[in-house]
């Protein structure tokens, strides 16, 4: 399996982060390596000394497709979920200085923490959207709606399909709303969809 993450998908975290809106998604890749499941604890990497976090909506593809047209995209999840995309800060920040690709920062051992993946019917309000939080130490510290990305699920998955073929199993981070942080030794992170609760993560 692969991870495809999207990010800038929110207009307000990009401004919190000083970044320009992009004009099309924008895409990079983390290895099944990456994936921290059933609720594991993170271990604080020893390269980074700027450990951020980042809540997302999840979308696990259940058929395999290519050239996916945006009308038929939602045939391809049947489950949602949220995971934390945790970015080594001031290690990207470097990259980007630099003009190199961001990966050592993105896609590191464990820095994929993947929640409970649930029937995508089940994860709507009554408007028909996605809401999703994650709370560091009991309090809230981001709140989305998947009304508010830039590019939809169904958009994405047909974006996306255009240049990677999607095999059963692939795993999209969609993107994180604002209010992204710093992460220390000791927090305890719960993440939800809704009111229930999809994932804890430890730092140690």
């Amino acid at each position: 399996m692969k991870i495809i993450c999207v990010g800038r998908n929110y207009a307000e975290h990009a401004k919190e982060l000083n970044n320009p809106v992009p004009e099309k998604p924008l895409l990079f890749l983390k290895p099944d390596t990456a994936q921290l499941l059933e609720n594991g604890p993170l271990y604080y990497p020893g390269f980074t000394k700027e450990l951020h976090y980042e809540v997302e909506i999840l979308l696990k593809i259940c058929k395999n497709g290519k050239f996916i047209k945006p009308r038929f995209a939602q045939d391809y999840y049947k489950e949602v979920s949220v995971g934390i995309d945790f970015t080594a800060r001031d290690i990207q920040r470097l990259c980007k200085e630099k003009g190199h690709p961001w990966e050592i920062a993105k896609s590191w051992n464990n820095s994929a923490a993947i929640g409970k993946f649930i029937p995508k019917e089940d994860a709507k309000n009554k408007n028909g959207h996605i809401e999703f939080s994650l709370q560091k130490n009991k309090k809230i510290v981001q709140k989305g709606l998947s009304s508010n990305m830039i590019t939809s699920f169904d958009e994405l998955i047909s974006y996306i399909s255009q240049y990677f073929t999607l095999l059963r199993g692939d795993v999209i981070f969609t993107g994180t709303p604002k209010g992204v942080g710093e992460v220390q030794n000791g927090d305890i992170f719960e993440a939800f969809i809704g009111a229930e609760s999809l994932l804890t993560c430890q730092i140690k």
